[in-house]
Protein backbone atom coordinates (compact mmCIF):
# COMPACT_ATOMS: atom_id res chain seq x y z
CA UNK A 1 0.00 0.00 0.00
CA UNK A 2 3.03 2.35 0.72
CA UNK A 3 4.01 1.91 -2.90
CA UNK A 4 0.84 2.97 -4.22
CA UNK A 5 0.86 5.61 -2.17
CA UNK A 6 3.92 6.94 -2.71
CA UNK A 7 3.32 9.17 -6.35
CA UNK A 8 -0.01 10.70 -4.51
CA UNK A 9 2.47 12.15 -2.05
CA UNK A 10 5.04 12.99 -3.95
CA UNK A 11 2.23 14.78 -6.14
CA UNK A 12 0.57 16.27 -3.11
CA UNK A 13 4.18 17.71 -1.51
CA UNK A 14 5.28 18.93 -5.02
CA UNK A 15 1.73 20.99 -5.07
CA UNK A 16 2.00 22.09 -1.67
CA UNK A 17 5.31 23.74 -2.55
CA UNK A 18 3.89 25.43 -5.29
CA UNK A 19 0.91 26.98 -2.91
CA UNK A 20 3.55 28.06 0.07
CA UNK A 21 5.65 30.05 -2.79
CA UNK A 22 2.97 31.83 -4.85
CA UNK A 23 0.99 32.85 -0.99
CA UNK A 24 4.11 34.75 -0.74
CA UNK A 25 4.18 36.78 -3.38
CA UNK A 26 1.16 39.68 -3.40
CA UNK A 27 -0.94 38.70 -6.07
CA UNK A 28 -4.13 41.12 -6.18
CA UNK A 29 -3.96 44.44 -6.27
CA UNK A 30 -5.68 44.80 -2.88
CA UNK A 31 -2.46 42.79 -1.83
CA UNK A 32 -0.12 44.90 -3.30
CA UNK A 33 -1.26 48.01 -1.91
CA UNK A 34 -1.72 46.73 1.31
CA UNK A 35 2.10 45.46 0.82
CA UNK A 36 2.73 49.37 -0.36
CA UNK A 37 1.09 51.11 2.80
CA UNK A 38 2.97 48.63 4.91
CA UNK A 39 6.41 49.79 3.60
CA UNK A 40 5.59 52.87 3.71
CA UNK A 41 5.30 53.48 7.27
CA UNK A 42 8.18 52.11 8.03
CA UNK A 43 10.18 54.40 9.80
CA UNK A 44 12.97 56.06 7.84
CA UNK A 45 16.92 55.45 9.65
CA UNK A 46 19.71 57.75 8.96
CA UNK A 47 22.99 55.63 7.89
CA UNK A 48 26.08 55.47 6.08
CA UNK A 49 26.88 52.59 3.78
CA UNK A 50 29.99 51.20 4.59
CA UNK A 51 30.09 48.66 1.32
CA UNK A 52 27.96 47.94 -1.77
CA UNK A 53 28.18 44.23 -3.06
CA UNK A 54 26.34 44.34 -5.89
CA UNK A 55 27.07 40.41 -6.94
CA UNK A 56 25.33 39.41 -3.86
CA UNK A 57 22.91 41.71 -4.09
CA UNK A 58 23.91 43.18 -0.40
CA UNK A 59 24.47 46.50 1.46
CA UNK A 60 26.49 47.28 4.63
CA UNK A 61 25.38 50.07 6.70
CA UNK A 62 26.44 51.44 9.60
CA UNK A 63 22.69 52.46 11.13
CA UNK A 64 20.87 54.23 13.86
CA UNK A 65 18.23 52.09 16.05
CA UNK A 66 15.70 50.54 13.65
CA UNK A 67 12.72 50.80 16.35
CA UNK A 68 10.60 48.39 13.64
CA UNK A 69 12.55 45.78 14.09
CA UNK A 70 13.99 46.32 18.09
CA UNK A 71 17.62 47.13 16.66
CA UNK A 72 20.12 49.21 18.25
CA UNK A 73 22.68 51.37 16.45
CA UNK A 74 25.15 48.64 14.62
CA UNK A 75 26.93 48.38 11.43
CA UNK A 76 25.26 45.13 9.27
CA UNK A 77 24.33 43.78 6.32
CA UNK A 78 21.60 43.72 4.78
CA UNK A 79 19.80 42.75 1.31
CA UNK A 80 17.99 44.86 -0.98
CA UNK A 81 14.48 44.95 -1.78
CA UNK A 82 15.54 45.45 -5.71
CA UNK A 83 18.77 45.24 -7.23
CA UNK A 84 18.67 49.00 -8.60
CA UNK A 85 19.25 50.16 -5.21
CA UNK A 86 22.77 49.70 -5.20
CA UNK A 87 23.24 51.78 -8.48
CA UNK A 88 22.17 54.66 -6.50
CA UNK A 89 24.65 54.67 -3.28
CA UNK A 90 28.67 54.17 -2.73
CA UNK A 91 30.63 53.58 0.15
CA UNK A 92 30.80 56.35 1.99
CA UNK A 93 26.76 57.63 1.41
CA UNK A 94 24.65 59.25 4.05
CA UNK A 95 21.46 57.57 3.41
CA UNK A 96 18.09 57.43 5.07
CA UNK A 97 16.47 54.40 4.39
CA UNK A 98 14.25 51.30 6.07
CA UNK A 99 14.16 47.97 7.01
CA UNK A 100 11.86 45.21 7.52
CA UNK A 101 11.92 41.09 7.27
CA UNK A 102 11.23 39.44 4.36
CA UNK A 103 11.00 35.86 4.77
CA UNK A 104 13.74 35.69 7.38
CA UNK A 105 15.78 38.11 6.16
CA UNK A 106 16.57 41.34 7.05
CA UNK A 107 15.90 44.01 3.99
CA UNK A 108 16.33 47.82 2.92
CA UNK A 109 12.74 48.34 1.59
CA UNK A 110 13.40 52.14 0.83
CA UNK A 111 16.61 54.12 0.43
CA UNK A 112 17.32 57.59 0.01
CA UNK A 113 20.97 59.17 -0.66
CA UNK A 114 20.76 62.39 1.99
CA UNK A 115 21.92 65.65 0.34
CA UNK A 116 21.20 63.90 -3.25
CA UNK A 117 20.22 65.97 -6.26
CA UNK A 118 16.66 65.96 -7.18
CA UNK A 119 15.62 63.01 -9.55
CA UNK A 120 18.10 61.17 -7.89
CA UNK A 121 17.08 60.75 -4.14
CA UNK A 122 15.26 57.78 -4.06
CA UNK A 123 15.93 54.26 -5.11
CA UNK A 124 12.34 51.98 -4.30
Amino acid sequence: MLLKLSPILALLLAFSGTAVAAAEQPTTPAEQAKLASAESSLPLIDGEVKKVDKDAGKLTIKHGPITNLGMPAMTMVFRVKDAAMLDQVKSGDAIRFSADTVRGTLTVMRLERVGATAGNTQAN
